[in-house]
């Protein structure tokens, strides 16, 4: 039966949708047509056209005109440039950071970590997308703390969002204990008063993610 309710039809074909990419079931580049999206749904056309929009917000989905939509690609050159940014430069601004941070800076960041671990540990309690948004927090205190406006622009412009949700959405129980644990010990450098720990602590953060986006082909 098809919902005739508009927003919440809308909303249940993009949550429906975001799933699906996010854990791989609709394959990088897979075409998106709102006919067979609306029948597998149980919609109509205009809550699946809604969705796809806003999903193209989120980066999950292109939507090119005149050949419809597909599920948003990173090539292995993108993801190279992303990862090789974000190694050159991330290290460094977490390093000022630790020479910068005050104790309400470092209790706020224990607070994300600690924020992190409950939400990020396997189980029913687990939520990715909460997960998501706290490790996005972490990372723009960091540079905050960091002070660098030219670090913090470079950064900006590959930090994909996307790219960061499926990180996230595919990491094993493994690598996602290893990204946790990151977090926290990038504190402790932190509290430390060591840039050196708190620098080394960030490549081997960033190599991890890099590794589960790009199946660990180095």
């Amino acid at each position: 039966m098809v919902d005739t309710t508009p927003r919440r039809a809308s909303e249940r074909a993009q949550a429906a949708l975001r799933e699906e990419i996010l854990t791989g079931a609709l394959a990088a580049g897979a075409h998106l047509g709102e006919v067979e999206l609306a029948d597998r749904l149980g919609v109509s056309r205009t809550p699946v056209r809604e969705a796809l929009s806003r999903l193209a917000a989120e980066g999950l989905v292109e939507l090119h005109p005149h050949r419809g939509a597909r599920v948003a690609t990173f090539s292995e050159a993108d993801l190279d440039d992303i990862f090789g940014v974000r190694t050159a430069l991330e290290p460094r601004a977490t390093a000022l950071a630790a020479a910068r941070a005050t104790a309400a800076d470092l209790d706020e960041l224990d607070d994300l970590a600690g924020r992190m671990l409950a939400v990020g540990g396997p189980g029913p309690g687990q939520d990715l997308d909460a997960l998501v948004a706290l490790n996005r927090r972490f990372h723009a205190q960091l540079l905050e703390i960091a002070d660098t406006p030219a670090l913090a622009s470079a950064l900006a412009g590959v930090v994909h969002a996307p790219v960061v949700l499926r990180t996230f959405h595919t990491y094993d129980a493994a690598s996602l204990a290893r990204s946790l644990a990151h977090h926290a010990e990038i504190v402790a450098a932190l509290r430390a008063g060591d840039g050196g720990w708190a620098s080394a602590v960030m490549v081997s953060h960033i190599a991890n993610a890099r590794a589960v986006m790009t199946g660990d082909r180095r």
